[in-house]
């Protein structure tokens, strides 16, 4: 305690110099706060809103998960997947216990004088409101008889509702999409919005009168859920690509001329993006909290010259090599952890404002606060190792008489 007293007051000697040694370790443990705290949030939202992809289902689809132009170029190439795919794929496969496809498109929606644009439009089967999970605040969706008529109905998002309707009670109205009148029978709950685009400004259909209304040009998505869960994932995999490869020829040891899209790869895809921006923004926070270091040094070594004297008055009265280096570690450690708590509390708040003015969310766990602290008492300890030997070197009576 008497060896943290004297070097509390040291720093308080110089209060401008100790504040100026500290901007380093400051913006360094400020950056990483915000940073980890700012991704911190992405996962978890990432996790509950878009990665929403049960776990026992898989999508097959012509392009899949494009990460490079090779792959762009390849799935261009691939014959589109149609109804009779999904027909020979919900007939044949014995490993999955639902199969159902789907489609969308951007279109927009009107009711008499009142028109909301860019509404994403989903055709889908009867049953993709079981495979998407999909939630109904009010009504019903759509049947399989229905899907099979290519009944003009549909069940609207939250967005579409409140722009058409208002107050009034979508349920039994009619909307049009673009030329074609539409029965509402359905709302669905709300879900707000994911990194400031909102998901309630769509519209589900059947998928045969989704065709009628775009066409079937463009190739469909397949929605499968394996029989016997998770487990059965990988068998029912292998079945569809029997399936599939026997509808296209595919040879032998050709690739396969589609895609799968899992909750597991979705989850792997946004890992790899998240730890490339970790590495990044660490890296770059990094180097202030290594500059920071330096000129905690520097300003130590600085200390050791001008208390020469005092150093040679506490060796003649007792002091230990010891003693002195404790000292003066003990003043670098204070200084950076006066440093990382300041740190703290602006990546504290830095990343509450970024989520409240900004579509990022953030998370910041007691987890994330230890590790700034603890990265600050770090570099105070790297800083003022030399500085301390070298003070806990000098002979006591050439220090007596250095000035």
């Amino acid at each position: 305690m008497e060896t943290l007293r004297i070097a509390a007051t040291a720093l308080r000697a110089h209060k401008l110099r100790s504040f100026l040694t500290l901007l380093g370790v400051i913006i360094g443990v400020m950056t990483v706060v915000t940073v980890v705290a700012i991704i911190s949030g992405l996962n978890s939202y990432i996790t509950e809103k878009v990665l929403s992809l049960s776990p026992d289902v898989f999508i097959v689809s012509q392009y899949g998960i494009i990460t490079s132009r090779e792959q762009w170029l390849e799935a261009v190439k691939r014959k589109k997947i149609d109804a009779h795919d999904y027909e020979m794929v919900r007939d044949g496969c014995r490993s999955c216990e639902m199969v159902g496809a789907g489609n969308s498109n951007r279109a927009a929606v009107k009711r008499g004088a009142k028109r909301l644009s860019g509404v994403r439009v989903s055709g889908g089967t009867a049953n993709m409101a079981e495979l998407n999970s999909i939630d109904l605040e009010a009504g019903r969706f759509y049947t399989l008889t229905e899907d099979r008529h290519s009944a003009p109905v549909a069940v609207i998002g939250a967005d579409v509702r409140e722009e058409l309707f208002g107050p009034l009670d979508p349920i039994g109205r009619t909307m049009w999409i673009d030329s074609q009148p539409m029965k509402i029978i359905g709302l669905l709950a709300k879900q707000g919005s994911v990194l400031g685009q909102s998901q309630d400004k769509i519209v589900y259909m059947p998928l045969t009168a989704w065709s009628k209304q775009f066409g079937t040009r463009d190739s469909i998505d397949l929605f499968i859920r394996a029989r016997n869960g998770v487990a059965g994932v990988e068998r029912a995999e292998d079945e569809v690509r029997m399936i599939l490869r026997g509808r296209r020829r595919t040879a032998f040891r050709s690739d396969d001329p589609f895609a799968y899209v899992t909750a597991e790869a979705l989850q792997m895809l946004w890992k790899g993006i998240s730890a490339g921006l970790f590495s990044l923004m660490i890296l770059i926070s990094g180097i202030s909290l290594v500059v920071g270091g330096i000129v905690i040094m520097n300003i130590m070594l600085v200390s050791v010259i001008e208390r020469t004297r005092e150093i040679g008055v506490r060796r003649a009265l007792g002091a230990t090599r010891g003693n002195i280096r404790r000292q003066f570690l003990s003043e670098a450690v204070l200084l950076s952890l006066g440093g990382g708590i300041l740190g703290v509390l602006l990546g504290v708040t830095i990343a509450k404002i970024v989520s409240t003015v900004t579509p990022l969310p953030t998370l910041v766990r007691p987890t994330l606060i230890a590790a700034g602290l603890g990265i600050a008492v770090i570099t105070g300890i790297a800083a003022g190792i030399v500085p301390a030997i070298r003070a806990s070197k000098l002979p006591p009576i050439e220090a007596l008489r250095y000035e």
